[in-house]
């Protein structure tokens, strides 16, 4: 086969791979093989005016009391949007939080948001870091204020939604509007799923130990079920975060977060909610022989996972996998320029 056609075959396959969700003006594209979007396009279709604005509010620190801290500020796109120089995200005045701040990728496909579940709809996600003391620490009205009274902000809104007197709704929307265009699916596992390559040896084992072993909580194509699981964490007696408890107060949700996706591992470290592991084999460790049994625990891990030490490199080299470079380097992502 001559290197042109070759080429041919490759792009007709990666365009076969893609089906699009289409907005007013714009179009949000992921692969056939992912489930429908769960967030409803009909009330806030997605729009270049709106996606741009709410880019510029995503890096512009003028959202934070002082204005030290944008969304960014622990939310990289160099790190798949996550949060990676500190275990526990810092905000205004250096205070520390209690998590480490997610990734945000692929958020057309959640229900939820934060690592307890506090918010339902991600329209109204930002409102949480915005307001929390040891985040932004600032109030909406202030905001809207500020953004009112910037020279730029008024005619950004003017363009993004037809009206220069800015609200609350079209910040949030905005926000929205941006996060939403954050996709990652062109790692090598979709590519593979693409019929563009082929997983090696090593990883093709890798991939029938995730299969038999994580798949469960970490569901395939997304790599998370969307749900919530007690995977067995010591509980961390300083920082006592008893997860979704803290929200619904019924004890069945004791100790119960978030489950993420294993995508883009490599640009998000460390893990779990608290950030207490730096490395994958550290987290695989915990699952082979350091899951505490408490009366929420998951299941799945009631006994010990069995992986032998060339089954966990093996599992490694399947997550790797995963990374999606054009995401975390793709310059539309990045702070405008």
């Amino acid at each position: 086969m001559s290197v042109k056609l070759k080429v041919s075959l490759l792009l007709f396959l990666a365009w076969r791979a893609f089906s699009s969700f289409h907005g007013r003006n714009t179009f949000l594209e992921y692969p056939d093989y992912f489930p429908l979007p769960s967030y409803n396009f009909e009330r806030n279709p997605l729009d270049k005016a709106k996606i741009t604005l709410g880019r510029a509010l995503f890096y512009d620190p003028i959202l934070s009391a002082d204005g030290s801290i944008s969304c960014a500020s622990c939310h990289s796109p160099f790190n798949a949007f996550a949060h990676t120089d500190h275990d526990l995200s810092h905000g205004i005045n250096d205070e520390i939080g209690q998590r480490n701040a997610p990734a945000l990728f692929n958020l057309a496909w959640q229900r939820t948001f934060m690592w307890d579940g506090a918010i339902n709809h991600l329209d109204m996600q930002a409102l949480a870091p915005i307001s929390h003391p040891k985040e932004m620490g600032e109030r909406l009205p202030n905001v809207i204020d500020k953004l009112q009274n910037d020279p730029k902000y008024p005619n950004a809104f003017y363009q993004a939604f037809q009206d220069s007197l800015i609200t609350g709704e079209y910040l949030l929307k905005a926000l929205s509007q941006f996060q939403l265009t954050l996709v990652s699916a062109n790692s090598k596992y979709d590519q593979v799923k693409a019929g563009m390559t082929s997983f090696t040896e090593q990883e093709q084992s890798g991939y029938l130990l995730f299969q038999r072993n994580c798949n469960s909580c970490h569901t395939e194509p997304l790599f998370s079920n969307g749900g919530f699981a007690n995977n067995g964490l010591p509980v961390d007696t300083t920082l006592n975060d008893f997860g979704k408890w803290r929200v619904t107060g019924q004890e069945s949700d004791l100790l119960l977060f978030k489950i993420p996706s294993l995508r883009n591992l490599s640009f998000t470290p460390p893990y779990m909610h608290d950030g207490r592991f730096r490395k994958l084999r550290q987290v695989l460790n915990h699952y082979t022989a350091g899951v505490a049994l408490h009366a929420t625990t998951a299941e799945e891990l009631s006994k010990p996972m069995s992986l032998a030490a060339h089954e966990k490199v093996d599992l490694i080299a399947f997550l790797l996998t995963l990374d999606d470079r054009s995401f975390v380097f793709n310059p539309e992502h990045q702070v405008p320029r």
